[in-house]
């Protein structure tokens, strides 16, 4: 019995050895600049958690000085057929880790219908 006291009381003495070798691991993680990817990925399940909705496409994306601007895609009201459903287009601010920092949306479209701006090339 002894030797299981032991086992136990070595188990315990080594758990924060462990605890400090995850912490600083975890340091090193939180100083390392998210990529463009993971960007994206936290963009994408930030706004639908904050919004219900879901994004279905990226249509901008670029780095900026304070973070990451984005312009999103989703889709506000199914209708049938497909082509009425209602669009809307969201500008999503992140800060230099990928924290959603703000949103807005910018348009409302229907789906099917070519954006105004862009159709006559002006």
């Amino acid at each position: 019995m002894s030797n299981t006291k032991n086992t136990s009381e070595s188990q315990d003495s080594q758990e924060p050895q462990d605890s400090q070798e995850n912490h600083h691991t975890s340091g090193r993680n939180a100083d390392r600049r998210p990529s463009p990817m993971e960007v994206l990925r936290q963009a994408r399940a930030q706004l639908a958690e904050l919004t219900g909705l879901a994004p279905e496409s990226v249509s901008s994306f670029e780095q900026s000085e304070d973070g990451w601007s984005l312009e999103m895609e989703v889709l506000e009201l199914a209708r049938v057929p497909d082509t009425m459903s209602l669009m809307a287009s969201y500008q999503v601010e992140l800060d230099p880790e990928g924290q959603l920092t703000g949103y807005r949306r910018v348009r409302r479209y229907e789906r099917g219908r070519a954006d105004a701006r862009r159709a006559g090339g002006h």
